[in-house]
C-alpha cells in the first residue's frame, strides 16, 4: 500500500467526499484505512467493567483506500510515485512535482 499512518489524504468517494483528514491507522490485508473524524458510525455500546457506561458513541469505521489521494503540501491531491537516492534508500514522491512525501 502506498499510504501510510499519518499521512494527509482527501478522499475521493463515498458520502464524505471532498473532505481531509489524517490517517489513523492501515490495514494492508484488507486494503482499507481509517481517517480520523471521515466515515463516522454512530454504535450502540454496551455498559462494560472498563466502561461503566453504554450509550450511543461515534466511531470513525474503515473504508477502501482505493478511494483516497495523498495530498501534497506542495500542488494538493496527487498519485505516488517511488524514488531510490544514490545510496540506495527507497523514498515516496510527488507524481505531479516530484518532492518528497
Amino acid at each position: 500500500m502506498k499510504i501510510r499512518k499519518g499521512d494527509k489524504i482527501k478522499v475521493l468517494a463515498g458520502k464524505d467526499k471532498g473532505r481531509e483528514g489524517v490517517v489513523s491507522r492501515v490495514i494492508p490485508k484488507e486494503g482499507r484505512i481509517i481517517v480520523d473524524r471521515i466515515n463516522v458510525a454512530r454504535k450502540h455500546q454496551k455498559p462494560t467493567n472498563q466502561t461503566s457506561q453504554g450509550g450511543i458513541i461515534d466511531k470513525d469505521m474503515p473504508f477502501s483506500a482505493s478511494n483516497v489521494q495523498i495530498v501534497c503540501a506542495k500542488c494538493g491531491p496527487t498519485r505516488v510515485g517511488y524514488k531510490f537516492s544514490d545510496a540506495g534508500v527507497k523514498s515516496r514522491v510527488c507524481k505531479k512535482c516530484g518532492g518528497d512525501l
